[in-house]
């Protein structure tokens, strides 16, 4: 053996720690997500369990190619997690074989989540493995004692070597595995910390091929960052198969897991729940949850229908419209888009006449909610016009739709559902826009109202609720007052 060949130092490279990309030399700026001061120096190529690094697994399930017509599609029987709400977001329960990522906030609730999804599996007879690297096995018990994960089939293993991982999940061959978390798992086979990009990548991936293998579905836990994704290289969240965010406000009881990523089912499809003493609990009914301290004959408080994947939801949008005391109107947003909020009063100012450029301007959706979809437009209007001009909208009213710059009400999808929610609640009138989009046979078509409910029954003629079509903002004034 030469000199050369004992001597030989492990390759390094610098890698972006947000989105991963890696450079043979420092650079202060990441040509990949833009990221400035983002490049730390780690071992790649071999040293960091490249082809040749010992324990590397491979992934090969055909050697030749297969006409895709030929190839079974059968993804197998899901398992059920006892959660209605995680079902949902996972899109029918647990594919085998599939990888996904649970990142939130510190404390959000993602451990103790995923603690009491095993517990429903393990009383069902299923074996189930938790693995902690953040916890002793003392903290895992007095916390499955808070929530009840008590069942003799949860095992539980604090490890955070990779290696050591693999070989107890060979060994124990449960039917579901959750590692908490991905960040301080470390592979022997690199010389960086946990939790490095490296590190991160390394590990995710032969977990990722483990499951694949064995179809021993893994749920990774991820740390967020300050900006609130999660924690590593970008590449992770493709790697999965499935990327949830669990939600939530230190300031509210409720929960929310948000499916961002599924390729076994819909995106944005989210779970509610409540965080209580015992651990989490399912919502049922999150429209009546969140519309449960709405006050009544307040004026600038309207309810709007938004849509979470295929669910939907009423949430309340409150404003205060008041003269401003200062040069520069403050406009002060929660939960919706600032710069939509600022482009809907202009065209209020523009359209209708309701000066709003020398009054200050504040919109909360009530219980912490985020929501983003065009649909809401109607809604953030009329509360705007109901709080300057001091009328209340009626109690049993429900709005939505998108609001052009020239004043016009633009069509929304399934409006059909949205207002079957709303009568299902009890209100009486929805205002919506004059086209409306509905489901047909499972194909989206674009018709001019009356549009027709899923039982077939024309919606304006409904006994349940009464639907106004309107076409521009100044029917939606006389609709509304």
């Amino acid at each position: 053996m030469s000199k050369r060949s004992v001597d030989k130092k492990p390759r390094t490279a610098f890698f972006c720690r947000n989105c991963g990309y890696d450079s043979p030399k420092w650079l202060g700026k990441c040509p990949g997500c833009g990221e400035w001061n983002a490049f730390v120096e780690e071992e790649w190529g071999e040293a960091a369990g490249g082809a040749g690094a010992p324990g590397r697994m491979s992934l090969s399930f055909s050697e030749t190619p297969q006409p895709i017509a030929d190839i079974a599609a059968d993804e197998g029987e899901r398992l059920r997690t006892g959660m209605a709400e995680m079902d949902r977001v996972l899109g029918g329960g647990i594919v085998p074989g599939s990888a996904i990522l649970v990142g939130g906030d510190p404390g959000i609730g993602k451990s103790t989540l995923l603690l009491q999804l095993l517990q429903n599996l393990a009383v069902r007879g299923m074996k189930v493995l938790y693995i902690t690297g953040e916890e002793s096995a003392r903290q895992i018990k007095l916390r499955g004692k808070r929530v009840g994960a008590e069942a003799v089939n949860l095992l539980v293993l604090v490890e955070i070597d990779l290696d050591s991982m693999l070989r107890q999940i060979e060994a124990t061959r449960p039917q579901a595995v959750v590692v908490d978390s991905i960040q301080t798992v470390c592979s022997a086979a690199l010389g960086s910390a946990p939790g490095s990009v490296g590190q991160v990548r390394e590990s995710s991936e032969r977990l990722i091929i483990q499951a694949k293998k064995t179809g021993i579905p893994v749920f990774l836990v991820g740390h967020v960052t300050k900006d609130g994704a999660i924690a590593g290289p970008k590449v992770l969240e493709h790697m999965v198969d499935t990327v949830l965010y669990f939600e939530g406000d230190g300031g509210h009881a409720y929960r929310i897991v948000r499916g961002i990523k599924n390729r076994f089912g819909a995106t944005n499809e989210i779970g509610v729940f409540e965080m209580r003493g015992d651990g989490l609990r399912e919502v049922a009914n999150p429209s009546a949850f969140f519309l449960a301290e709405r006050p009544q004959q307040a004026a600038g408080s309207v309810v709007v229908p938004s849509l979470e994947g295929t669910r939907p939801i009423l949430i309340e949008i409150q404003s205060l419209v008041i003269a401003t005391n200062f040069g520069m109107p403050r406009r002060t947003v929660i939960g919706v888009d600032a710069n939509r909020v600022s482009l809907l009063a202009a065209v209020l100012d523009k359209v209708c006449g309701l000066h709003l450029s020398n009054h200050d301007i504040f919109i909360n959706v009530a219980g912490g909610v985020k929501v983003s979809e065009p649909a809401i437009d109607l809604g953030i209007v009329s509360s705007l016009a109901s709080s300057f001009l001091d009328r209340v909208v009626a109690p049993g009213t429900v709005v939505c739709g998108e609001v052009g710059l020239a004043g016009e009400i633009r069509g929304i999808s399934r409006a059909d559902i949205r207002a079957r929610e709303a009568a299902r609640l009890g209100f009486t009138r929805c205002l919506l826009p004059y086209t409306a989009r509905t489901e047909r046979e499972g194909a989206a078509a674009t018709t001019l109202m009356p549009s027709l409910g899923r039982d077939g029954v024309p919606m304006d003629q409904r006994e349940d609720i009464d639907l106004i079509a309107i076409r521009t903002l100044g029917e939606l004034l006389q609709s509304l007052f």
